[in-house]
Order: C-alpha cells, then structure tokens, then sequence
C-alpha cells in the first residue's frame, strides 16, 4: 500500500474519532437526571418587591373633563296671552297664539328689544326681578307697575313720578314705546268699547227712570194737596170727612220707587266708574318678559314660526361663559368653593376659573333651565389631594357617585368660540412644601393600633421604620420617618 492511501485512511478514522466525541458531549449537556430536570422547573424563592425612596416636589390635583356653557340659564316662557286687537277676548287677550315671528338662536337681547311676535303683536324684554303674570293697565298698581315705570324711565319714555299706579303717564309711555318699536300698544279692544258702551246706557236708562219716578211724585204730591184743602173747605163749611187712605198709599209707593230709582243710578254709576278706571291702553301679560339681568342671549329656541306659544319657547343665559364638570364624590369632597381652576381647551389654549358652585347648588343652575345642556363629559382619571384639605362641604353616601361642579370664568374672552366644547379641568387642592421624601401608596402598612409604617430592606433584611403620612398625589404619598431612619434611595417594600 502506497503512503498516501495510509495517510487517507488515518485521517478518516481521526474524523470519526472527533465526531463520535462531539456527539457523545452534545448528549452529554442535554440528557439530565429527573433530579436536575425537577430542580430546572422549580420556581426561585420568592422575595420581596422593593421600590426606591424618592426626593421630589409633591402637587396633589383633581382632573376632570368639562363642558364650556353659557352661564344663567333659564327658561323662556311667556307669562299669558298677547293682545289681538279685534278678536281679543273681552280682557283685551286672543285665545288663539300663534307665533309669527320666532326668536332666533345666538341673539343678543337688550332692554326695550322684541324677542319674537304673535299674533302679530310684539314680546319685548325688560329688566326688572318681578316676573310678569297679569296684564298691567290703568287702574293696577303694586310692585309690578313701579318695575314698568322704572324700566320705561331708563328707556326714556317716562318722565314723571314712579308711583307704582298706572295712570294717564304711564299709558303715554307706553304707547311711545310701542311706536318707536313700530307697534301700536294694545288699545281697548271691541268688546271693551262695547261693555263701556252698555254700561253708559245702563247708566242713561237709570237717569231716565229716576226723572220719571220724581215727575211721578210731583204729580202725586200736588193732587194729595189738591184734596186735603177740599177736605180743609168742607170742614170750614160744617161738614164731617174722613181722611183719603188711597193717597196715604200712593204717597208711600212714589217713595219707594223714588229711593229705588236711585239705588239703580248709583250703582250703575259705580259699575261705570270701576270700569273706566281700567280703560285704555294696557300691556297684556304675554307682551312683556322681565329679565333679572340684562343683556340676554337666547341660547336655544324650541319653536319656530306657526307653532303656538304655550309652554317653552327656548332657554335664555348670560353673555358670560362658565364650565360644567362632573367629578367622583371622593375627589369631591376635597374640593371647595373659591378654588382656583386651570381650563385648557383641546388645541392647548389655556384659561383660569374658579369653582363657584359644588353639587345640587352646581345642578341647580342646569335643572332649572329648559332645554338645557347640562350634561358634561365624565371625569377622567383623578389623583387625590391630601384628606386633611378643607372640605367643599359635599358628602355623598356612596364615595363614586358622580357630584356636579360648575366653574366660573372671569375672563370670558379667554374661552371666546368655545362653547359647548371639551376642556379639561386641573384643580390644585395641595403643594408639597419643597422636595419631600415619597414613596409608593403600595408602601404604607397601618396597624391595628393606627400606627403607620413602612418596610425597608438593607442588606437583605427587613426592619419597620414608622412613618407620618402627608401629601398623597399620582399614586404617591408624603412620608415623614418618626422612629428609625428612611433616606432617599432606600429600598421600601410595595409587595411580595
């Protein structure tokens, strides 16, 4: 055998060699005993899950989701019946309302303005705190009148006296003031003319009867004369007479219907006389709305033209604009009255507020409005402040039941084109005084005795290091080291 073919045959032999051994050890590592393979699937002994003590500033917020409204919201609804000229009832009001010109949504409403038309007739604002419920005209007085004279005053319609009674002034006044508004002010209608009318007849005939019932008597009166100096003659002559019983009785019937006849003229008199203390011009209850607050913006308007005007007709607020949130009773009760709000819309822009109002005072502001919006988004996530904070007043049985809370702008303009848009609500109930040591709310252990701790962890063994607690924000809380010490960087236990 040739050299080279010896050589070939030890260097496939020494490549066996190798890869048997390399196959052996590759075996090797994979096969194991049960014993090893059990401790390989053995979970490692449990230990304790520690987190850092922190040095930071602490601010504690409650954070919302808000709605941006109009402020004042209320009801707009007209206290009666307009005025329809002929085919008025005999109180000078028409049964049938039908709008002819409704009130538009977004406009400004001011003093002496007509917010919409029925009938044809005009519904002006005034400012005044006495709500209109009755048709004002010559003869009423009371609260009510000196609200109208005042107003008619500051339009510059009235010069004379506030009295509260409505005279001959006042009916002037307010005839100017329809006219500069392009309206007629509402008149006696044709069944006023027509009861004045009657009741002047009324009075006409009673005159008549009483005249006929004196020339009665008159003549009564001289025949009774006429007889008795007959009787007075024949008793001069010598001759006895008795005295005339008819006469006695005529005489006794003429008085009777004398005095009736003019019972009849006084009273008819009088019927007259209470009537035309009311007769004129007048301002039917539907034609007039007082506002506490002027100006006005009509905000939403629930009718249009030809619909009748019963019930609502819209919501009116003020020109000023305020948020409307709703936060869970436990955040609640951290807040109060007079806080300062930070309002930042969805593009970034931010604004600065106030809560003005928390709970059923917040809600009242929505209920009582018809048509409303009062609704706002639900509240988002929230970080408690620290429960030693003033309380807003607001408990609730349940700590999740949402509470309502308003936030006034005192700024407006910074809101300007947001309404009814989302912002969110930041509510500062706390501030650290400084970096503070903090730890995770997980942390803090309470004894049955009411003493706090946490756990610290050095050198692998546990010790308790009794704490104070502080402010508690974002999931972390304000510690103070009572016995023992807590440095920043120490490891605290939050779990096993």
């Amino acid at each position: 055998m040739s050299r080279f073919s010896s050589r070939k045959h030890l260097g496939a032999l020494v490549g066996a060699v190798v890869l048997v051994g390399a196959g052996g050890w590759i075996a090797g590592t994979q096969v194991r005993s049960p014993a090893d393979a059990a401790a390989a699937h053995t979970a490692p002994k449990a230990g304790p899950v520690t987190v850092a003590v922190q040095r930071q500033s602490l601010t504690a917020t409650v954070v919302a989701s808000g709605s941006v409204e109009f402020a004042s919201p209320r009801p707009l609804a007209l206290a009666g019946a307009v005025g329809t000229g002929a085919s008025a009832t005999a109180g000078g009001e028409g049964a049938e309302q039908r709008i002819t010109k409704a009130p538009v949504a977004g406009t400004k409403v001011k003093e002496g303005d007509v917010l919409m038309a029925v009938n044809g007739r005009p519904v002006l604002a005034l400012s005044g705190t006495v709500p209109m419920y009755r048709a004002l005209g010559p003869g009423a007085s009371g609260d009510d009148v000196k609200q109208l004279q005042k107003a008619l005053h500051r339009l510059g319609f009235l010069s004379g006296s506030i009295s509260g009674n409505y005279g001959q002034g006042t009916a002037a006044a307010v005839t100017s003031w329809y006219s500069s508004k392009g309206y007629e002010a509402q008149k006696p209608s044709a069944d006023d003319q027509q009861q004045l009318g009657q009741l002047q007849q009324a009075v006409s005939a009673a005159q008549q009867t009483l005249l006929t019932t004196n020339s009665a008597s008159s003549s009564g009166g001289g025949e009774t004369e006429t007889g008795t100096a007959a009787g007075t003659d024949a008793g001069a002559s010598g001759s006895t007479s008795s005295p005339n019983p008819q006469s006695s009785t005529d005489a006794q019937i003429h008085q009777l219907q004398l005095e009736s006849a003019r019972k009849a003229l006084n009273l008819a008199n009088a019927a007259l006389s209470t009537f035309q203390a009311s007769y004129g011009t007048k301002v039917p209850a539907g034609e007039v709305v007082f506002f506490p607050k002027l100006p006005v913006r009509l905000n939403k308007v629930t009718v249009k033209t030809g619909d009748t005007a019963s019930g609502p007709i819209g919501t009116v607020t003020s020109s000023d604009l305020e948020v409307q949130a709703v936060v869970p009773g436990a955040d609640a009760e951290l807040l109060r009255k007079g806080m300062a709000v930070e309002l930042t819309t969805t593009a970034g822009k931010k604004a600065a507020g106030t809560v003005s109002a928390l709970g059923a005072d917040a809600a009242s502001s929505t209920t009582t409005a018809t048509g409303s919006d009062g609704d706002s988004e639900g509240s988002t996530g929230t970080t408690t402040g620290d429960t030693g904070s003033e309380s807003a007043g607001t408990s609730a049985t349940d700590s999740s039941a949402p509470v309502q809370l308003r936030i006034s702008v005192p700024n407006s303009g910074e809101l300007a084109d947001e309404a009814e848009a989302a912002v969110k609500v930041t509510i500062k109930i706390g501030a650290s005084d400084g970096k503070v040591l903090v730890v995770p709310l997980a942390a803090i252990r309470t004894s049955s005795d009411g003493n706090v701790r946490v756990q610290v962890e050095r050198g692998g063994r546990l010790s308790d290091v009794h704490v104070t607690v502080g402010l508690s924000a974002a999931g972390l809380v304000e510690v103070k080291p009572t016995s023992g010490t807590l440095e920043q960087g120490d490891k605290v236990v939050v779990g096993e």
